[in-house]
Order: C-alpha cells, then structure tokens, then sequence
C-alpha cells in the first residue's frame, strides 16, 4: 500500500471516531500482505495487514457487536488475537493459533465475531502465530458509551502510540535459526515509535515520530508495547505524564516522567501541554534487570510544541538504566485501580482453587544442537513444557476429541526447591499438552512464581479471556503463610498481562465466568515458542447463557 492511501486509511480513521454511536456493528478488513519496508537503511519483505506497520487501529464503542473479515494473501498461516478482549462465549474468536482455532492457510479467510461487553480503554490485536505478532499487530480503542464522560479531564486530543521492535532479518529466521541452534534468538536491531526508530548510530538519516501539541492543552496517549521480547520504559523530556488508565481498566491517577509497560500491555496517560515553546525528545529504551541480552537501541521521537522555530534545539532527556529495578518497582507499585461506585474492584474475597505456578527456564537434551553443546534451552510452567497440539483445544473439548490434551495439569510444582536461590542440578523438563479444569463461576487465586533456573527473569504473563486482579506481588519465593496477610483485596489493580518480577512472584485472582479454553503465557515471544504456555478449560455453567457458543460455520479447519 502506497503511503497516500495509509495517509487517507488514518483520515477516515479520524473523521469517523468522533461520530461513533452506541451498540452498532463494526466491520472492518483486515487483508493480510507482504509489504517492502524500508527501515535502518535497508529494505525487507514483512507480513502487513492491508500494507500498514502497524497496522490499523479498530475503533469501536462498549456494547459493539465487531466483525473483522481476515483474508490471508500470504504464504503463511494466519491468526489473529483480540489481546484483552474477554470473549464472553465466543471463545472462536479469541484467536491464539491451535488453541482457539486452526490457521487462516493461504487463499483462505475468517470472521471474527464478538462483543465488547464491560470494557472501555485501549487494548492491542495481533497475529498469535509464529512471530509474526513483529510486525502484524495495531491498536483497539474502545470508546465509553454515549454521553458517559471518561472519569478524569476531557482531552482535547488522543493519540495512539504504538511501541515496538524491528529487525533487519526476517524474523521467522531469527526464531528458526534459534530453535535449530538451542540458543536464544538474536535481539532486536531497533525499537520502533510508531512505526519509526528515529536517528541511530548506523543509519544517522533515518526518521522518527513527531508528536505536534498545542501549547495549553490536553492529550491522551494511548501507549501500547506490541514488542516481541522486550519491556520498555517510555519517557517525554520536561513532561510529566498523569496514568489514568491501564489495560483497559482506569486507574486511580498518579503522574510520572517514567512509564514501564510490558509486551502486551497497554496504559493511558495525560500530557499537559504546559511546557515553553519547543522540541523536547520522547525515548522508549528496554528495561532488563537479569542477566540477559536485549536490544539497548533506545528508539527516539520529537514532541513539538507548534509553533517552535524550525532550527530550535530540541531539549533532552536521559532514559533509565536498563536495570533500572526501582524505577520499574515504583511504577509497579502505584497502581491501584480507580475502584469507584460506577467503576468498582470486583476482587473474589473468597478462593476455589488456589493454584502456584513457578515459570521459568530449562534445559533438555538436544543432540543436534552443536552451539548449545547438545542442550536446548526451554520454558515451563510448574516444570512442563507446553507441546502444542495440531487440533485447537477449543474444538478438541467442544467436539469432544479424545487424545488431544490431558486434564491433569498440575496446580502446584512437581518438585519443590528453591525457586529462586541456587537452581536444583537436573535443569530438564517435561513435555505435554496438559490443560487445568475449571468449574464455572469458580474463584482463582494463581500465584505465578519466579525461578532462577538458567537466568532470573521478569515474565509478563498473558492470560486469554478473563482480565484478573494483582492482589500481590514481592521478591524471593512466595510464602503461603504470611503473604497473603499482605494482600490487597481493596483497590488492587486489574490486568490482562502481569510481570512476574525476576527473582520474585505475583499473586493474581479471577472469576471463572467464561466457558471455554484460555491461554495462559509468557508474552515474550521467545519463552512462548520455548514452551512457556499452558490453558485452562472452564466448564459450561448452567443453561445457554452460561456456555460456549457453537462454532461458526467459516471456522478454520486444521
């Protein structure tokens, strides 16, 4: 797609947000392209929807029935992922490759279709295949219902901001010259604002993002990480930023001049255009407080007052340490949800399963694996490595397909030792495809833990279908006798995707009140290919209105 019709794509896209009505149906088309990109000067093929990286934003209303043709015009399998989306019963539409739904193949199409129920906020779409997610991905904005007022001050503007990673190889190459070598990929050559990595050192010509305000008003920008592998802090010099919102959920308002967000995740925050006239410089740079390698290219952007003089000096700004664990600690540890009368914390007070879930990495035997000395390095959860299926769980558990998956996962680790002080000696894990079993309506309480087991890490953890509350959080390993003394049952805040802090744990609840098959994985596309992923199948409830819906009738087949 020529940039002129990109161009034209976001006017319509603008022209036609303010005028949204209540309870509508959406249709949108998402053809699936290849596109020559040029980018750190030099060009490569990369897999688009309708030729746009990223890709269109979905703009819909709470309560929107939204229909979204996919046609797949690539030589790859194609899915797409909602990220955040509750899919109540309409679990065919989630998206995540061989959980939910076999592949779009090539030639081929499907629908999804859902409704947005109970939600408002930003949340992110993105192919769930491969990795293609690198360069396949785009914005939801879901706007409140006619004349109900966000709960903080009108902006006079909004902005969507997309974060994200660019390499110069394809990146299917990266992962499958990893999987054959063991080791772990190559990282990112850059990250991207938007679509742009503005000036680095090997390519001083290239551009970036330019944000233009108005002097004495007020933008809300809707920031989303679609990253692959990395966390990134985002940063405006001279500006505070107000969060006010946090995967689509709002939050009690706090300012900083720091956002962490995590692959996956998205935040709303205020910009007060209350600065002099100028250039200031906007950084995303990673945050990485382990030992591991990560792309440490910060991506820079321009915020321009208009108005400012074309040779003024743009002000600048220090991005934090990539180890930056206070910075990251502190951000953490300020949200809270809003917890009002129109928008309250739901937290289960009481607790049906009580699960604990270490995840980490491994190493199993690989013979042919020369450059990882006959090892491969891999992921799991409670010590399984997930194995995924070639029929989706989905239609293996509502067609009742036998010998797809096991219902025997387990709810607590298979060996117990120091999670996170000095790894045991056998490093191997086991292989499966093992789903946990959910009454409906259930109270979960899952405290995802840390291990050190090759490198401590911070794992963003996904979970498919439901949002959940962090209730706690805190270094070293979880202890089931006094911390959850320390748990906060009150104005926790609420999520689709948690980091499980290095070294550290998470404890998170959730009502089981939608039927189905949900993903539960690491967002870091890396630990997903390496296994660390499992599902939970939750039961029917009682009558039509408490189960699955049937499977359409363009449902993929495998």
């Amino acid at each position: 797609m020529e940039s002129s019709t990109i161009r034209i794509l976001v006017i319509v896209a603008i022209i036609h947000f303010p005028v949204l009505i209540d309870s509508a149906v959406r249709q949108y088309k998402f053809d699936v392209v290849m596109k020559n990109a040029t980018m750190l000067c030099s060009t490569k093929p990369i897999v688009t929807v309708n030729g746009m990286f990223p890709g269109p934003t979905l703009y819909a209303v709470e309560d929107d029935t939204v229909l979204i043709n996919v046609v797949n015009h690539v030589n790859y399998n194609v899915t797409i992922h909602w990220h955040g989306i509750r899919q109540l019963r309409t679990g065919w539409a989630d998206g995540p490759a061989y959980i939910t739904q076999c592949p779009i193949t090539t030639g081929q199409s499907y629908i999804y279709n859902f409704t947005i129920t109970g939600q408002r906020g930003t949340l992110l779409w993105h192919a769930h295949i491969l990795w293609l997610r690198s360069t396949v991905h785009g914005a939801i904005v879901i706007l409140p219902k006619c004349c109900v007022p966000y709960p903080f001050p009108k902006p006079d503007k909004e902005v969507v901001v997309v974060l994200a990673e660019w390499w110069k190889s394809d990146t299917e190459d990266v992962i499958n010259e990893a999987i054959k070598s063991g080791l772990a990929p190559n990282v990112s050559d850059a990250h991207t604002i938007n679509g742009l990595p503005g000036p680095v050192s090997d390519c001083p010509s290239q551009g970036g993002f330019t944000l233009h305000v108005e002097k004495g008003k007020t933008y809300l920008l809707r920031l989303i990480n679609a990253a692959l592998n990395e966390e990134l802090f985002f940063k405006i010099a001279g500006h505070h930023l107000s969060i006010v919102e946090v995967d689509a959920t709002y939050v009690k308002p706090f300012k900083t001049d720091t956002v962490l967000i995590s692959p996956g995740q998205t935040t709303n925050v205020l910009l007060f255009a209350d600065q002099k006239q100028g250039n200031y410089l906007v950084t995303v740079s990673p945050f990485m407080d382990a030992p591991v390698a990560v792309d440490n290219i910060t991506a820079t952007a321009t915020l321009n007052y208009i108005g400012t003089l074309t040779n003024t000096p743009t002000i600048l700004t220090t991005p934090p340490l990539e180890n930056a664990t206070t910075v990251a600690t502190n951000f953490v540890n300020s949200l809270r949800s809003l917890n009002s009368k129109q928008y309250p914390a739901s937290v289960p007070r009481t607790v049906d399963y009580n699960l604990y879930f270490t995840v980490g990495l491994g190493l199993n035997p690989c013979p042919t694996c020369k450059p990882g000395n006959g090892s491969r390095v891999v992921a799991s959860i409670n010590n399984l490595t997930f194995t995924l299926p070639t029929t989706a769980l989905l239609q293996a558990h509502y067609f009742n397909i036998n010998g797809v998956f096991t219902t025997d996962f387990p709810a607590n680790p298979p060996y117990v030792f120091n999670y996170t002080g000095t790894p045991p000696s056998n490093l191997q894990t086991m292989n499966g495809t093992k789903v946990f079993r959910l009454a409906y309506n259930a109270n979960v309480q899952l405290v995802l833990q840390g291990t050190g087991i090759v490198a401590p890490e911070n794992h963003p953890i996904h979970l498919h279908g439901f949002s959940f509350y962090a209730v706690g959080r805190g270094p070293g390993n979880y202890n089931p006798m006094t911390d959850p003394m320390k748990f906060n049952l009150v104005d926790p805040i609420e999520r689709n995707t948690i980091g499980v802090p290095s070294g550290g744990w998470v404890a998170i609840r959730f009502r089981a009140d939608n039927p189905g098959v949900w993903f539960l994985h690491c967002h870091l596309e890396v630990h997903t290919t390496w296994g660390l992923k499992m599902a939970f199948l939750v039961d029917n409830g009682r009558g039509p209105n408490q189960s699955l819906l049937p499977p359409p009738i363009d449902l993929p087949k495998c």
